[in-house]
Order: structure tokens, then C-alpha cells, then sequence
């Protein structure tokens, strides 16, 4: 995609020159993206108001409760969204990883605060020129219904987690998301790049940090993970992990 930098110079988040007919041509996650349900036309009216935006580990792109005025399609990187309860509890409602959209369509304020897990670059909507193309474009009507529908499934599959899954269930239950994740992005799907900390995972999962470590050492002692370079699980049973899973 074609942005616009902070310090108003026009850049490209593909590397691709700023005079190509298609302006978001180079962007190697735009088959993937929201984006993918536009055509060339609106994807250029869409990425002259672009911009590129740039987050440190642990910088929040914005907080719960912030005016909602941009969406974001995920670059590089990943993030964790998450609400923190009146008495100062954490609750991680999900990660975003390349490819992913973010911002829930035509709410004035957002519901969750979104941190960087790490070094994450995004492309940068507008929200009122976004949401005048969604008025416009029927397939990037139903793609956005897609990912909403998404969203539910995901809700409801951490409402079960939490709620009847033992903790073996629920750590080896988030394996495989990440599993199935990774293959969607062309990656390894048994050698998993782990870029939350597992305090965040049991933020996620309900669990304490002490109850996800003994968890990730049982499946390690038992052979169906293995633990490969800092921030990586190697998957050594899958068929095992799946077993598990399902109780």
C-alpha cells in the first residue's frame, strides 16, 4: 500500500514506487487482508489517505475507551488486545498477527486497548474514508462480515476455553490456533513462533503464569512440544496435542 509517512513524505509499506498504477501492487499481505476485497480503483482512492505507522514492543496503538478515528491492517508484527477490569485484573481478548484487521466498524470508541508484543508496523485507515468505501463496495461488505463472524467464533471458542477446559485443554488448545494461524500466513505449522509471554497466556487462557509454565512443562516431559529457540514451540505430536485438546 501506498502511505503517507508522519513526516508527510509518500511511502510504500511494499517498497514499490510511488508512481505505479497500482499504488498497493507490492504488498505482500494484501491477498490476505481486508484489502483484498477491493479493486484497484478503490484501493488507490483508499491508499492516498494511508498511513504507515510504527509501534515499539510494549507501545499501545491506542487504549479502551480512546475515540475511534483509524482502522489498521497488521504489516509485521503481532499485538494482544486486551480490558482491564475495575479491580486492576487483565483480561487478553485476543492477538493479532500479519495480515490481521483491526477496529470494530462503526463504533465511535474502542472497546479494548491493543499493545505491541513486539516491533509492529501497520497500514493506517481513515476511519471516514474507510467506512465511505464500505458503503460503497459490497465485497468489502462481506469481507468485513467475515471477519466479524470470525470474531464470534473466536469469542466463543475462549468462552469454552475458560469455562469448562481443564488447563492441559485449554494450553493445547491455543497451540493449535496458533498452529492453524501460522499455516494461514505460509509459515511452519508445528514450529510455532511464540511472541507473547506466558503471563499473557494465561491472561488469555484464565490460568496463572505459574499454572502455564508447569502446563508447557508436562506436554514438553510427555513429547508433544518441544521447546526449540527462545520464543519458539515446536510441535512434536500433533495428533497427541489434538487428543488433548478435545478433552
Amino acid at each position: 500500500m501506498k502511505m503517507v509517512s508522519d513526516t508527510g513524505m509518500e511511502v510504500r509499506s511494499g517498497g514499490g514506487a510511488v508512481g505505479d498504477p497500482n499504488p498497493c501492487a507490492d504488498c505482500d499481505v494484501r491477498s490476505r487482508a481486508i484489502c483484498a476485497a477491493l479493486d484497484n480503483s478503490e484501493l488507490a482512492e483508499l491508499a492516498s489517505a494511508n498511513r504507515d505507522k510504527s509501534l515499539e514492543t510494549g507501545e499501545c496503538l491506542f487504549f479502551e475507551g480512546d475515540p475511534n478515528e483509524a482502522y489498521y491492517v497488521v504489516l509485521d508484527g503481532s499485538l494482544k488486545l486486551y480490558k482491564l477490569l475495575a479491580d486492576g485484573r487483565r483480561q487478553v481478548t485476543g492477538f493479532l498477527f500479519k495480515g490481521d484487521f483491526l477496529g470494530l466498524t462503526f463504533a465511535d470508541e474502542h472497546s479494548v486497548t491493543a499493545e505491541a508484543l513486539e516491533g509492529v508496523k501497520l497500514c493506517q485507515m481513515p476511519r471516514s474514508s474507510f467506512e465511505m468505501l464500505i458503503g460503497d463496495s459490497q465485497p468489502l461488505g462481506r469481507k468485513l462480515l467475515q471477519v466479524a463472524n470470525r470474531g464470534i467464533a473466536s469469542a466463543q471458542e475462549q468462552m469454552l476455553l475458560l469455562g469448562r477446559k481443564t488447563a492441559q485443554e485449554r494450553l493445547a488448545s491455543f497451540l493449535l490456533w496458533l498452529s492453524a494461524r501460522a499455516e494461514d500466513r505460509g509459515d511452519s505449522p508445528t514450529k510455532l513462533y511464540v511472541p507473547m509471554s506466558r503471563t499473557d497466556m494465561g491472561d488469555y487462557l484464565g490460568l496463572t503464569v505459574e499454572t502455564v509454565s508447569r502446563t508447557v512443562t508436562k506436554l514438553k516431559t510427555a513429547g508433544v512440544i518441544h521447546l526449540a529457540d527462545k520464543g519458539v514451540i515446536e510441535i512434536k505430536d500433533l495428533d497427541r496435542l489434538e487428543d488433548i485438546a478435545a478433552g
